[in-house]
Protein backbone atom coordinates (compact mmCIF):
# COMPACT_ATOMS: atom_id res chain seq x y z
CA UNK A 1 0.00 0.00 0.00
CA UNK A 2 1.27 3.38 -0.80
CA UNK A 3 -0.84 6.09 0.51
CA UNK A 4 0.28 9.81 2.39
CA UNK A 5 -1.60 11.53 5.08
CA UNK A 6 -0.92 14.78 6.15
CA UNK A 7 -1.92 15.88 9.20
CA UNK A 8 -2.37 19.86 10.34
CA UNK A 9 -1.09 20.50 13.90
CA UNK A 10 0.14 23.51 16.17
CA UNK A 11 3.67 23.74 14.17
CA UNK A 12 2.72 22.65 11.00
CA UNK A 13 1.65 20.01 8.66
CA UNK A 14 3.52 16.40 9.33
CA UNK A 15 3.44 13.85 6.96
CA UNK A 16 2.19 10.12 7.32
CA UNK A 17 4.03 7.95 5.07
CA UNK A 18 2.95 4.33 4.30
CA UNK A 19 6.47 3.01 3.44
CA UNK A 20 6.61 -0.87 3.44
CA UNK A 21 10.58 -0.01 2.61
CA UNK A 22 11.15 2.86 4.80
CA UNK A 23 13.59 1.03 7.36
CA UNK A 24 15.60 0.23 4.14
CA UNK A 25 15.44 3.52 2.87
CA UNK A 26 16.73 4.86 6.36
CA UNK A 27 19.55 2.75 6.51
CA UNK A 28 20.89 3.51 2.88
CA UNK A 29 20.86 7.09 4.00
CA UNK A 30 21.28 7.95 7.40
CA UNK A 31 21.30 11.42 8.74
CA UNK A 32 24.24 12.50 9.99
CA UNK A 33 22.39 15.12 12.31
CA UNK A 34 20.14 12.33 13.98
CA UNK A 35 20.32 10.81 17.19
CA UNK A 36 18.66 7.13 17.49
CA UNK A 37 16.43 6.07 20.22
CA UNK A 38 15.81 2.38 19.37
CA UNK A 39 13.61 -0.47 20.97
CA UNK A 40 16.37 -2.92 21.95
CA UNK A 41 14.48 -5.60 21.24
CA UNK A 42 13.35 -4.14 17.64
CA UNK A 43 17.32 -3.52 16.70
CA UNK A 44 18.24 -7.30 18.10
CA UNK A 45 15.48 -8.35 14.89
CA UNK A 46 16.31 -5.90 12.92
CA UNK A 47 19.97 -5.81 13.26
CA UNK A 48 21.07 -6.79 9.68
CA UNK A 49 18.45 -4.59 8.28
CA UNK A 50 19.38 -1.57 9.88
CA UNK A 51 23.30 -2.09 10.36
CA UNK A 52 24.36 1.99 9.18
CA UNK A 53 21.70 2.95 11.53
CA UNK A 54 23.33 0.95 14.57
CA UNK A 55 26.61 2.23 13.81
CA UNK A 56 25.59 5.98 13.38
CA UNK A 57 27.52 8.05 16.38
CA UNK A 58 24.67 8.04 18.71
CA UNK A 59 22.30 5.43 19.51
CA UNK A 60 20.12 5.07 22.35
CA UNK A 61 18.91 1.45 22.94
CA UNK A 62 15.53 1.48 25.09
CA UNK A 63 13.90 -1.76 26.38
CA UNK A 64 10.39 -1.16 25.89
CA UNK A 65 9.05 -1.60 29.30
CA UNK A 66 6.72 0.38 31.10
CA UNK A 67 9.18 1.28 33.90
CA UNK A 68 11.52 2.74 31.47
CA UNK A 69 9.13 5.46 30.51
CA UNK A 70 9.24 7.00 34.20
CA UNK A 71 10.40 9.78 34.71
CA UNK A 72 13.18 8.95 37.05
CA UNK A 73 14.36 7.55 34.03
CA UNK A 74 15.19 11.00 31.95
CA UNK A 75 18.24 12.15 33.57
CA UNK A 76 20.09 8.67 31.93
CA UNK A 77 18.58 9.60 28.66
CA UNK A 78 19.65 13.07 29.15
CA UNK A 79 22.88 12.47 29.59
CA UNK A 80 23.01 10.02 26.61
CA UNK A 81 22.37 12.55 24.49
CA UNK A 82 24.02 15.63 25.85
CA UNK A 83 27.40 13.42 25.76
CA UNK A 84 26.77 13.32 21.93
CA UNK A 85 26.42 17.11 21.75
CA UNK A 86 22.60 17.04 20.42
CA UNK A 87 21.88 20.97 19.55
CA UNK A 88 18.79 22.32 18.69
CA UNK A 89 19.21 21.90 14.85
CA UNK A 90 19.20 18.04 15.24
CA UNK A 91 16.59 15.34 15.21
CA UNK A 92 15.68 12.86 17.18
CA UNK A 93 14.49 9.43 15.31
CA UNK A 94 12.29 7.00 17.48
CA UNK A 95 12.28 3.51 16.12
CA UNK A 96 9.76 1.44 17.94
CA UNK A 97 6.62 0.76 19.47
CA UNK A 98 4.22 3.28 22.10
CA UNK A 99 6.87 3.16 24.82
CA UNK A 100 9.87 4.48 22.39
CA UNK A 101 7.43 7.61 20.96
CA UNK A 102 6.50 8.60 24.40
CA UNK A 103 9.97 8.64 25.46
CA UNK A 104 11.57 10.71 22.03
CA UNK A 105 8.43 12.60 22.06
CA UNK A 106 8.97 13.88 25.78
CA UNK A 107 12.68 14.20 25.02
CA UNK A 108 12.12 16.12 21.86
CA UNK A 109 9.54 18.95 23.96
CA UNK A 110 11.71 19.66 26.53
CA UNK A 111 15.45 19.03 25.79
CA UNK A 112 17.28 22.73 24.79
CA UNK A 113 13.21 23.63 24.49
CA UNK A 114 12.77 21.69 21.61
CA UNK A 115 14.09 19.43 18.90
CA UNK A 116 12.51 18.30 15.84
CA UNK A 117 11.63 14.04 16.04
CA UNK A 118 10.35 11.45 13.85
CA UNK A 119 9.03 8.09 14.17
CA UNK A 120 9.38 5.06 12.88
CA UNK A 121 6.74 3.09 14.27
CA UNK A 122 7.18 -0.98 15.26
CA UNK A 123 3.50 -2.25 16.58
CA UNK A 124 0.44 -2.21 15.44
CA UNK A 125 -0.94 0.48 18.03
CA UNK A 126 1.51 2.40 17.63
CA UNK A 127 0.97 2.57 13.72
CA UNK A 128 -2.86 2.50 13.86
CA UNK A 129 -3.35 4.92 16.88
CA UNK A 130 -0.81 6.76 18.62
CA UNK A 131 1.78 7.52 15.83
CA UNK A 132 -0.70 10.81 15.13
CA UNK A 133 -2.07 12.97 17.57
CA UNK A 134 0.82 14.54 19.18
CA UNK A 135 0.89 13.51 22.79
CA UNK A 136 3.18 11.78 24.89
CA UNK A 137 2.73 10.21 27.97
CA UNK A 138 5.29 9.58 30.83
CA UNK A 139 4.42 7.68 34.72
CA UNK A 140 5.71 9.46 37.57
CA UNK A 141 6.02 8.09 40.73
CA UNK A 142 2.88 5.58 40.73
CA UNK A 143 0.80 7.62 38.76
CA UNK A 144 0.87 6.25 34.90
CA UNK A 145 0.53 9.13 32.16
CA UNK A 146 0.66 12.22 34.96
CA UNK A 147 3.00 14.07 32.45
CA UNK A 148 2.93 14.84 29.04
CA UNK A 149 3.19 17.58 25.85
CA UNK A 150 1.58 18.09 22.50
CA UNK A 151 4.96 17.78 20.10
CA UNK A 152 3.97 16.47 17.20
CA UNK A 153 6.74 14.78 14.80
CA UNK A 154 7.76 16.28 11.90
CA UNK A 155 7.16 12.82 9.58
CA UNK A 156 5.65 9.47 10.54
CA UNK A 157 6.88 6.74 8.27
CA UNK A 158 4.66 3.63 8.53
CA UNK A 159 6.07 -0.10 7.08
CA UNK A 160 3.92 -3.30 7.92
CA UNK A 161 7.16 -5.05 7.60
CA UNK A 162 7.49 -4.67 11.22
CA UNK A 163 3.96 -6.10 12.04
CA UNK A 164 5.77 -9.84 10.46
CA UNK A 165 7.60 -9.71 13.66
CA UNK A 166 4.69 -9.16 16.60
CA UNK A 167 3.78 -12.25 18.55
CA UNK A 168 -0.08 -12.36 18.82
CA UNK A 169 -0.61 -11.03 21.92
CA UNK A 170 1.26 -7.56 20.76
CA UNK A 171 -0.99 -7.64 17.44
CA UNK A 172 -4.14 -7.91 19.70
CA UNK A 173 -2.98 -5.27 21.89
CA UNK A 174 -3.23 -2.99 18.62
CA UNK A 175 -6.50 -4.82 17.29
CA UNK A 176 -7.86 -2.89 20.77
CA UNK A 177 -6.91 0.15 19.21
CA UNK A 178 -8.38 0.06 16.36
CA UNK A 179 -11.63 -1.45 17.75
CA UNK A 180 -11.93 1.36 20.18
CA UNK A 181 -11.63 4.19 17.10
CA UNK A 182 -14.29 1.98 14.64
CA UNK A 183 -16.76 2.60 17.99
CA UNK A 184 -15.90 6.14 17.99
CA UNK A 185 -16.61 6.22 14.03
CA UNK A 186 -19.94 4.44 14.64
CA UNK A 187 -22.14 1.17 15.20
CA UNK A 188 -21.53 0.11 11.36
CA UNK A 189 -17.91 0.90 11.39
CA UNK A 190 -17.13 -1.57 14.13
CA UNK A 191 -19.69 -3.94 12.53
CA UNK A 192 -17.46 -3.59 9.31
CA UNK A 193 -14.14 -4.64 11.98
CA UNK A 194 -15.92 -7.03 14.22
CA UNK A 195 -16.97 -9.03 10.75
CA UNK A 196 -13.04 -8.89 9.61
CA UNK A 197 -11.65 -10.01 12.62
CA UNK A 198 -10.31 -13.59 12.11
CA UNK A 199 -8.92 -11.68 8.70
CA UNK A 200 -7.09 -8.99 10.89
CA UNK A 201 -4.50 -12.00 11.69
CA UNK A 202 -3.54 -13.88 8.51
CA UNK A 203 -4.47 -10.74 5.88
CA UNK A 204 -1.81 -7.72 5.32
CA UNK A 205 -4.67 -6.10 2.98
CA UNK A 206 -7.31 -6.32 6.06
CA UNK A 207 -4.29 -4.89 8.75
CA UNK A 208 -3.18 -2.33 6.27
CA UNK A 209 -6.93 -1.16 5.20
CA UNK A 210 -7.85 -0.51 8.60
CA UNK A 211 -4.43 1.08 9.88
CA UNK A 212 -5.47 3.48 6.68
CA UNK A 213 -8.86 3.52 8.59
CA UNK A 214 -8.18 4.17 12.04
CA UNK A 215 -5.74 7.04 10.97
CA UNK A 216 -8.11 9.02 8.88
CA UNK A 217 -11.05 8.92 11.71
CA UNK A 218 -8.67 9.88 14.26
CA UNK A 219 -7.19 12.36 11.33
CA UNK A 220 -10.36 14.41 11.98
CA UNK A 221 -10.79 14.35 15.61
CA UNK A 222 -6.95 15.78 16.45
CA UNK A 223 -7.19 18.36 13.79
CA UNK A 224 -10.53 19.52 15.17
CA UNK A 225 -8.93 19.11 18.64
CA UNK A 226 -5.35 18.76 18.65
CA UNK A 227 -4.90 19.64 22.38
CA UNK A 228 -7.46 17.47 23.78
CA UNK A 229 -10.19 20.16 24.95
CA UNK A 230 -13.46 18.70 23.69
CA UNK A 231 -14.20 16.68 20.89
CA UNK A 232 -10.97 14.52 20.87
CA UNK A 233 -11.63 13.14 24.77
CA UNK A 234 -13.87 10.24 23.02
CA UNK A 235 -10.42 8.94 22.27
CA UNK A 236 -10.04 7.87 25.84
CA UNK A 237 -12.83 5.48 25.15
CA UNK A 238 -11.84 2.22 27.50
CA UNK A 239 -8.82 3.60 28.17
CA UNK A 240 -9.91 5.20 31.82
CA UNK A 241 -10.91 1.09 32.95
CA UNK A 242 -8.10 0.12 30.50
CA UNK A 243 -5.24 1.98 32.57
CA UNK A 244 -7.12 1.19 36.05
CA UNK A 245 -6.67 -2.82 34.66
CA UNK A 246 -3.13 -2.11 33.95
CA UNK A 247 -2.21 -0.71 36.99
CA UNK A 248 -4.21 -3.28 39.26
CA UNK A 249 -2.30 -6.07 37.14
CA UNK A 250 1.43 -4.19 37.58
CA UNK A 251 0.97 -4.15 33.84
CA UNK A 252 0.56 -8.21 33.45
CA UNK A 253 -2.51 -7.37 30.49
CA UNK A 254 -0.98 -5.46 27.32
CA UNK A 255 -2.12 -2.37 26.83
CA UNK A 256 -4.69 -2.70 24.00
CA UNK A 257 -5.40 -5.54 25.45
CA UNK A 258 -6.46 -3.78 28.92
CA UNK A 259 -8.13 -1.23 27.05
CA UNK A 260 -10.24 -3.90 24.86
CA UNK A 261 -11.90 -5.20 28.66
CA UNK A 262 -12.16 -1.42 29.59
CA UNK A 263 -14.24 -1.35 26.07
CA UNK A 264 -16.05 -3.96 27.17
CA UNK A 265 -17.01 -2.95 31.03
CA UNK A 266 -17.55 0.75 29.69
CA UNK A 267 -20.41 -0.94 27.54
CA UNK A 268 -22.17 -3.03 30.44
CA UNK A 269 -22.23 0.05 33.18
CA UNK A 270 -23.36 2.04 30.77
CA UNK A 271 -26.43 -0.35 30.30
CA UNK A 272 -26.35 -0.91 34.19
CA UNK A 273 -26.73 2.98 34.41
CA UNK A 274 -29.30 3.38 31.90
CA UNK A 275 -27.17 5.54 29.76
CA UNK A 276 -26.50 2.60 27.04
CA UNK A 277 -28.61 -0.39 26.26
CA UNK A 278 -27.76 -3.91 26.98
CA UNK A 279 -28.43 -4.83 23.13
CA UNK A 280 -25.15 -2.42 22.21
CA UNK A 281 -23.11 -4.26 24.85
CA UNK A 282 -24.34 -7.81 23.42
CA UNK A 283 -23.87 -6.71 20.02
CA UNK A 284 -20.01 -5.54 20.65
CA UNK A 285 -19.18 -8.26 23.59
CA UNK A 286 -18.39 -11.19 20.85
CA UNK A 287 -15.28 -8.95 18.90
CA UNK A 288 -14.43 -7.84 22.41
CA UNK A 289 -14.31 -10.70 24.28
CA UNK A 290 -12.27 -12.60 21.39
CA UNK A 291 -9.52 -10.04 21.65
CA UNK A 292 -9.39 -9.94 25.46
CA UNK A 293 -8.97 -13.83 25.19
CA UNK A 294 -6.94 -15.50 27.60
CA UNK A 295 -7.39 -12.57 30.13
CA UNK A 296 -11.09 -13.70 31.18
CA UNK A 297 -9.68 -14.60 34.10
CA UNK A 298 -6.45 -12.59 34.94
CA UNK A 299 -7.37 -11.64 38.41
CA UNK A 300 -7.95 -7.97 38.81
CA UNK A 301 -7.68 -6.43 42.31
CA UNK A 302 -10.72 -4.14 43.27
CA UNK A 303 -9.11 -2.00 45.61
CA UNK A 304 -6.01 -1.23 43.46
CA UNK A 305 -8.58 -1.15 40.22
CA UNK A 306 -10.85 1.95 42.16
CA UNK A 307 -7.06 3.61 43.52
CA UNK A 308 -5.94 3.77 39.91
CA UNK A 309 -9.19 5.04 38.44
CA UNK A 310 -9.52 8.03 41.31
CA UNK A 311 -6.08 8.88 40.22
CA UNK A 312 -6.96 9.45 36.00
CA UNK A 313 -5.84 12.60 34.91
CA UNK A 314 -9.67 13.45 33.05
CA UNK A 315 -11.09 13.34 37.15
CA UNK A 316 -12.25 16.36 37.96
CA UNK A 317 -13.25 17.44 41.76
CA UNK A 318 -13.48 14.29 44.21
CA UNK A 319 -15.98 11.89 44.75
CA UNK A 320 -16.55 11.29 40.60
CA UNK A 321 -14.81 9.35 37.78
CA UNK A 322 -14.77 11.16 34.16
CA UNK A 323 -15.37 7.88 31.65
CA UNK A 324 -16.72 7.82 28.09
CA UNK A 325 -19.26 5.62 27.92
CA UNK A 326 -21.68 4.88 25.23
CA UNK A 327 -25.57 6.58 24.81
CA UNK A 328 -28.04 4.45 23.43
CA UNK A 329 -27.43 5.35 19.94
CA UNK A 330 -23.89 3.22 20.36
CA UNK A 331 -22.32 7.11 20.26
CA UNK A 332 -19.79 7.35 22.67
CA UNK A 333 -19.29 10.29 24.74
CA UNK A 334 -17.90 11.85 28.07
CA UNK A 335 -19.49 12.85 31.25
CA UNK A 336 -18.45 12.47 35.21
CA UNK A 337 -20.25 10.02 37.43
CA UNK A 338 -20.64 9.60 40.67
CA UNK A 339 -17.79 7.11 42.65
CA UNK A 340 -20.26 5.48 44.92
CA UNK A 341 -20.89 2.52 46.38
CA UNK A 342 -23.12 1.60 43.24
CA UNK A 343 -20.54 2.28 41.14
CA UNK A 344 -18.10 0.43 42.86
CA UNK A 345 -19.92 -2.67 43.31
CA UNK A 346 -20.86 -2.73 39.27
CA UNK A 347 -16.77 -2.84 38.96
CA UNK A 348 -16.81 -5.24 41.21
CA UNK A 349 -19.39 -7.61 39.43
CA UNK A 350 -18.01 -6.91 36.18
CA UNK A 351 -13.97 -7.68 36.84
CA UNK A 352 -15.52 -10.77 38.82
CA UNK A 353 -18.19 -12.16 37.41
CA UNK A 354 -19.18 -10.40 34.02
CA UNK A 355 -16.01 -10.40 32.26
CA UNK A 356 -15.42 -14.03 31.93
CA UNK A 357 -19.24 -14.75 30.52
Amino acid sequence: MSETINIKSHTGPYEVAFDRDGLASLNAQVPENAHFIIDKKVAELYGAEMEAVLNHSSVLLIEAREENKSLDRFPAYVSHLVDRNVRRDQMLVAIGGGIIQDITCFLAATLLRGVEWRFYPTTLLSQADSCIGSKSSINCGATKNILGTFTPPKKVVISTRFLETLDERDVRSGVGEMLKVQVIDGPDSFDAIASDYAALFDDPSTIEKYILKSLLVKQGYIEMDEFDQGPRNIFNYGHSFGHAIEAATDFGIPHGIAVTIGMDQANWISAQLGIGTLDHYYRMHPALKANFRQYESTPIPLDAFLSALAKDKKNVGSGTVALILPGSNARVFKDNYASDDRFRALCAEYLETVRAQ
